[in-house]
């Protein structure tokens, strides 16, 4: 049997599949009920597996009239650079791996070109200090978008 927060996953997956475009809006409670689930839940699958990091935007209202709208990122707007500026030294590797795989995921990099990339990142977070470390990302991930 699939965790609570893989069903809440799925059956936002599911609503972006029937509509128009990329973008979802939702509202907590409705979604709560009918998953009957607390609403904590549904912000705890919002944050974790909508992310930035895995290619979403999620814009949230509390509130009468509140709404949680999810926005997929086209890989025409996953621009290298706007990915680099959002590194910091709180970013984990395992952060920086789905971003990187959701990159190659649209096309951006190739399989071989992630994985390069991904282990010249690993070697980062061994041998830098975290403040040299989001520099030589960021670096890197600039210098892949321009190429």
């Amino acid at each position: 049997m699939a965790n609570l927060a893989d069903e809440i996953e799925r059956w936002i997956l599911k609503k972006f599949s029937g509509s128009h475009g990329d973008m979802v809006i939702l509202r907590r409670n409705e979604l709560a009920d009918e998953l009957e689930c607390a609403p904590s839940q549904i912000s705890y699958v919002l944050s974790t597996r909508f992310s930035l990091s895995r290619g979403f935007h999620v814009e949230s209202r509390r509130g009468l009239g509140g709404f949680i709208r999810i926005a997929r990122i086209p890989a025409e707007q996953f621009i290298f650079t706007d990915v680099a500026s959002r590194i910091d030294e709180t970013t984990t590797f395992e952060e920086l791996e789905m971003i990187i795989a959701h990159i190659a995921d649209h096309g951006l990099l190739t399989e071989r070109e992630g994985g390069l990339v991904t282990e010249a990142c690993d070697l980062f977070f061994r041998y830098l200090d975290p403040q040299e470390r989001v520099g030589a990302i960021q670096q890197l991930l600039i210098k892949i978008g321009t190429i």
